[in-house]
């Protein structure tokens, strides 16, 4: 299997500047999902604590909520 070009090539147009330019880049990036994907590799987790985490969060989310909406969860 053949490796992708993964290159990137950004040019900079006179008109917007450099600022915009970088600020443009930085939200290609985010839509593509870039800096998520960097982040999930920069370290190894174990199955068992991603599982973990991923209940935590779950849990914080529901209680959030409950207590955003009332006990009952209702309106």
């Amino acid at each position: 299997m053949a490796p992708k070009n993964t290159a990137l090539k950004v040019t900079i147009d006179e008109k917007l500047g450099v600022e915009r330019s970088l600020k443009k880049f930085k939200r290609m990036c985010e839509s593509f999902g870039v800096i998520r994907e960097y982040r999930k590799r920069q370290e190894h987790r174990k199955p068992s604590v991603q599982k973990k985490e991923k209940t935590e969060a779950a849990e914080k989310r529901r209680k959030k909520t409950q207590f955003k909406f009332g006990r009952g969860g209702k309106i």
